[in-house]
């Protein structure tokens, strides 16, 4: 008999809206999993007077056993609702944290030392492999600034634990699914630290996650342009030469590389055989037939004009939009897809999945934060570790 996956979420900031949404997601997500959230426990008792509450919880016994070698407080949450119940294991790795050091929607270096720690410990349990996959809820980066972690954000505190020599930041959803080619940076850096062949680089890599994701090896690929218009044949700025020679630079990489890809060496979660017959990235979708003609692999078009390429791919002319900075890509997938977009993490050993907002500190304890965004991150969480174990392990949200 198949075993249930085990998921590790962690907490995020704990004066956020990290733990009323768990605690209003927590039967759903037992009913798709094993469950074990990783965090500070004041960030919920901060919400045990607050007004208008949607959810009633305890602390417990522990109803699994600590991992080995864990150095915190270990416990279980039951939480109730209508018809419904459910324990999930809690690890609090920073239990001095006591309410008296956190206010609720202020981040603080107590409550970033609480999130930067939860994700250390969530990140040694999928590398350990004691869980399946890891979603996390959203950190406040200027806070764990302040308790003197000199992060950018969740993916790159990720890959320096893993050891990762390549990451990149995706978004998926049922519509669209883009690439970030740099991240938290600002947009002068951007324009001046524009190099094909790192772009060519993001091009190849997300490709072949996105084949070993989707089981669709004739993804079709489009890059945006950095300038209106594609430069208007160099009337707008001539940045575009360069994406065309990134462009080809992936094609070549392609070509060069065999049809295992250039990143076959690189850490995966996924076995290298292809998926399985009929899997899909989205529940309802189809996997893609495979062109019946001709080479297989990757199709890379661009540099094309950002103000059309989102319709022409939410259109279904392409399958993977690569974005050349972090607006450029995120302000369309949020307007397209405010409920629905994933974060998901390419190229780290394990699976890892967060919601594509942010802390919320302004909605904090006043239970008005939609937590549909978390349990679609969580149940591509649960999806992809059945991709990755070979196992028919599936979660869907319920329609609103």
């Amino acid at each position: 008999m198949s075993r249930p996956p085990r998921i590790a979420i962690t907490l995020g900031d704990p004066c956020g809206i990290g733990p009323e949404l768990l605690l209003r997601s927590l039967p759903t997500l037992r009913s798709w999993a094993d469950v074990i959230v990783i965090g500070s426990r004041a960030g919920v008792d901060l919400l045990g007077n607050t007004e208008g509450r949607l959810s009633n919880w305890r602390w417990t016994d522990a109803p699994a056993p600590a991992p080995e070698g864990f150095h915190g407080t270990a416990c279980g949450l039951q939480v109730e609702s209508p018809g419904r119940s459910a324990i999930a294991l809690w690890l609090d790795p920073t239990p001095e944290i006591h309410t008296d050091r956190l206010t609720l929607g202020h981040g603080s270096a107590a409550s970033g030392r609480a999130t930067v720690e939860a994700i250390r410990l969530a990140a040694s349990l999928a590398l350990s492999g004691a869980v399946d996959a890891l979603t996390t809820l959203p950190m406040a980066k200027s806070a764990a600034h302040l308790a003197g972690y000199p992060i950018p954000g969740h993916t790159e505190y990720l890959q320096t634990l893993a050891g990762a020599p390549l990451t990149r930041m995706a978004f998926v959803s049922p519509r669209l699914s883009v690439v970030l080619h740099t991240v938290h940076q600002s947009l002068r850096s951007v324009v001046e630290d524009l190099d094909a062949a790192a772009v060519a680089e993001t091009l190849a890599f997300s490709a072949s996650r996105f084949i070993q994701l989707t089981g669709n090896p004739d993804l079709r690929v489009a890059l945006c342009a950095l300038n209106p218009h594609a430069g208007e044949a160099g009337a707008f700025g001539d940045e575009e030469r360069l994406l065309v020679e990134a462009r080809d630079q992936a094609e070549a990489l392609y070509r060069d590389s065999g049809a295992a890809g250039p990143y076959a060496a690189l850490p995966s979660p996924f076995p290298p055989e292809p998926a399985p017959a009929g899997w899909a990235l989205h529940p309802g979708g189809v996997q893609p037939p495979r062109s019946s003609s001709g080479p297989h692999g990757p199709r890379f078009s661009g540099p094309l004009p950002s103000d059309s390429l989102f319709h022409r791919a939410v259109s279904g002319e392409f399958d993977l939009v690569v974005a050349l900075y972090h607006d450029q890509g995120l302000i369309p997938i949020k307007l397209l897809e405010p409920h629905r977009a994933v974060n998901l993490t390419l190229g780290l050993p394990f699976i890892r999945t967060s919601p594509d907002h942010g802390t919320a500190f302004d909605k904090a304890g006043q239970w008005i934060a939609d937590p549909r965004n978390f349990l679609e991150a969580a149940a591509l969480a649960v999806r992809l570790a059945g991709r990755a174990h070979q196992e028919p392990w599936t979660a869907q949200v319920a329609a609103p």
